[in-house]
């Protein structure tokens, strides 16, 4: 039995060739037409409009507003959306910044598959205003790799990232990490890039929830790597283990995204009471962790010309 939280390599590690098989597995779902029309906002159904206002908003506007009371911000914020898909989050984030009258310095968006990415700046091009437009960025970079897929993806030095985002989201996607037994170096690479005392908030699927419409296919169709979904303390521990400090973990949320007005409205009416009933059953996990403001990734040493290492 693996042990909670180690990517659970003690029962079965993959080998490098059942790696690649999986991660080609996800990239090839992650590229047809259909797939991309569920992560942009004219497709994506009435659930995830309801819940990046409503739910997952309010989650994001707690965040900036302790991160600006704390530290103020007066040069702008720094952003990061990891598996970003469609960007709806990060353009949310963006807004939401807009809408407090705050500075933006520069949000990214990563997601390993090029459609994905190339679906995100389209979606920036027709729904973020000009003036937040230029200082959004979408970049094709691995979760597992992210930051050095990041660095290479702006053509920076790993260094000048590190310490840099006030905030880093991914929303149903961490999962992958641990499916590839990832997890801990996707977490690492989160907390190398975070500024001092800036937030993570990772939101993925509940493996308790029991109606998620995918599982019985899911269960007749792929192999046990490529349809695990981690615990709500599995989901935590690679964010411990890379230093961070755990502000909230909880299962929460009964609404879909891919939900139609009708259910939408139906899982509306029902979430006060499942939400005291049932909790550890909700549909979504949640973690939100920071970076302790005296921890600083030490800047990653590069090679000059002649070979020699320095700052």
């Amino acid at each position: 039995m693996a042990q909670v939280g180690q990517d659970r390599t003690d029962s079965g590690k993959l080998s490098g060739g059942l790696m690649e098989t999986s991660r080609d597995v996800f990239l090839e779902h992650y590229t047809r037409q259909q797939s991309i029309e569920r992560y942009v906002r004219n497709s994506a159904g009435a659930g995830i409009a309801y819940l990046l206002e409503n739910v997952y908003g309010r989650i994001y506007l707690d965040i900036i507003r302790r991160l600006v009371k704390r530290d103020g911000i007066r040069r702008g914020f720094q952003v990061l959306e990891y598996g970003c898909g469609g960007g709806m989050n990060l353009l949310t984030i963006t807004s939401l910044l807009s809408q407090m009258g705050l500075p933006l310095e520069s949000a990214y968006g990563t997601d390993f598959s090029p459609q994905m990415v190339s679906a995100a700046k389209r979606e920036a091009d027709a729904w973020a205003p000009q003036a937040l437009r230029r200082r959004i960025t979408y970049i094709q970079a691995r979760n597992e790799n992210l930051a050095e897929d990041l660095a290479v993806g702006l053509s920076q030095p790993r260094s000048s990232l590190a310490n840099s985002f006030h905030l880093i989201v991914g929303v149903n996607t961490f999962r992958f990490c641990y499916r590839l037994q990832k997890s801990r170096d996707c977490a690492r690479d989160i907390g190398e890039l975070l500024a001092p005392g800036g937030y993570s908030i990772m939101i993925d699927m509940n493996p308790h929830f029991p109606f998620f419409r995918s599982r019985l296919y899911d269960w007749l169709t792929k192999p046990a790597e490529e349809r695990l979904l981690p615990t709500l303390e599995e989901y935590a521990k690679p964010f411990e283990a890379a230093g961070l400090v755990i502000d909230e973990r909880k299962n929460f949320c009964w609404i879909p995204h891919p939900a139609s007005r009708p259910l939408l409205f139906f899982t509306r009416v029902l979430s006060p009471v499942l939400d005291r009933v049932a909790t550890r059953f909700a549909m979504r996990s949640l973690v939100v962790c920071h970076k302790p403001v005296e921890q600083a990734s030490p800047p990653k040493k590069e090679l000059d010309s002649t070979g020699e290492r320095h700052e």
